[in-house]
């Protein structure tokens, strides 16, 4: 038998198996390559927690401001506070901030609970769903429709749009994108951009009270927001509202399923709830990979990285970081205060991170409560979320037990 080579590592985040469990390449990585050059591109990746903060915090040195990808245009590049750098960055997270403080969303607790009750009654009259489309899912858009103040009716349509938008995340790094991928792009956020100025008109004539109006009035004020900004914020907050809180609670379902004692001890103690929802963020995060840009010329681990390109921070990796976390391959829901990086560091910090906690704590502690168990119909591979920046799956189906006079509160 040939002796294996002295360096055969690899790491294609493509690869499905790769994808699937991450996590044996991520500790050797984090070993023997914690900076590691994709062949013939201008992508390093970084494993480990440490590099990930400092890269994180760092904005004048890594920045989230990229070029236009090829095919792309300059127009074509949302004016999002999720890819512009401070102080740009500050003044735009600073008109939506206030109604993402931890007061604010705990005044959320009791409609997303009601919600969470009436998507449970409808899942239990079928006993067997799809848990994406019947919890996971529309929980956190009715929440993040309703703070902003976007009709019922049309949240069908956003799914449609925000599934479409972030489907290719992640994919510029590695390939040119397509010319059919590039005209998709423009069709989706050029209809985003219509519905919305409809919709920003309305709250000009009609103001409410919602997120939506106090945007329209900063607009109004003119030095604050510009109308593109604006724009950009509310596909943003949309998109951005429900993409990572619907993977954090189809992840805590699968984790738990996967880890029947950790599931027995919640059931009989409804307290161990937080520690659940920030081990799954630890253990499965559900933003794997977080990307920056060299603005000057440096070096990681020997690997040099010349300004202009770009830095992979893998978020899912840092996670498991041996220097950071006791035992860290093991879930352990009973885990003291964390330091992870699911919500990414620094002045980016995910601003939804209270509401996406809160989001699934109370989805959990619903499913719990309604149902007696829960199963997998069968041991079928699960689809995953077809963007490498995310770990999820499209389709969660699961059988539900009610539990004894299961119903709603009134």
């Amino acid at each position: 038998m040939q002796a294996p080579l002295a360096d055969d590592f690899a790491f294609n985040p493509y690869d499905e198996a790769t994808r699937r469990d991450p996590y044996p390449l991520f500790a050797r990585a984090r070993r023997e390559h914690p900076a590691w050059r994709h062949a013939g591109l201008p992508v390093v990746s970084v494993f480990r927690h440490a590099d990930c903060q400092a890269i994180l915090r760092d904005p004048q040195a890594w920045s989230s401001r990229f070029p236009p990808p090829p095919g792309f245009t300059e127009d074509d590049l949302p004016r999002s506070m999720l890819v512009v750098d401070p102080p740009e960055h500050t003044r735009l997270r600073g008109l939506v901030s206030q109604a993402f403080t931890p007061k604010r969303v705990r005044q959320l607790a009791p409609r997303i609970e009601a919600i969470a009750h009436e998507l449970l009654d409808q899942a239990l009259a079928r006993r067997e769903v799809d848990l994406v489309e019947a919890l996971t899912y529309p929980l956190p858009v009715i929440v993040i429709a309703e703070m902003i103040g976007v009709p019922p009716e049309d949240r069908a349509q956003f799914k449609a749009w925000s599934d479409a938008l972030v489907a290719p995340l992640g994919s510029v790094f590695f390939a040119p994108p397509t010319p059919a991928m590039i005209a998709e792009q423009r069709r989706i956020r050029g209809e985003l951009e219509a519905y919305f100025v409809r919709l920003v008109e309305e709250r000009r004539r009609r103001p409410a009270d919602d997120l939506l109006t106090a945007l329209v009035q900063a607009e109004l004020e003119g030095s604050r927001l510009s109308f593109d900004e604006l724009l950009a914020m509310l596909i943003l907050l949309l998109v951005a509202g429900n993409e990572t809180t619907t993977n954090l609670i189809g992840n805590t379902v699968l984790e738990l399923l996967a880890h029947p004692d950790a599931l027995a001890a919640v059931r009989a103690d409804p307290a161990l709830v937080p520690g659940v929802v920030e081990e799954v963020l630890r253990f499965a995060s559900p933003v794997q990979m977080d990307p920056r840009r060299a603005t000057r010329d440096t070096e990681l681990h020997g690997v040099p990285v010349s300004a202009g390109e770009f830095v992979l921070c893998w978020l899912g990796s840092a996670n498991r970081d041996e220097a950071v976390f006791e035992r860290p391959e093991v879930f352990d829901i009973r885990r003291e205060r964390q330091n992870h990086l699911a919500f990414g560091f620094g002045p980016h910090y995910c601003l939804g991170a209270s509401l996406a906690t809160l989001e699934a704590q109370v989805a959990l502690r619903v499913l719990l409560a309604r149902t007696r168990s829960f199963h997998r119909p069968d041991l079928a591979p699960l689809p995953l979320h077809p963007s490498i920046v995310f770990r999820g799956v499209t389709r969660l189906p699961l059988v539900l037990e009610p539990a004894p006079q299961s119903r709603s509160n009134p």
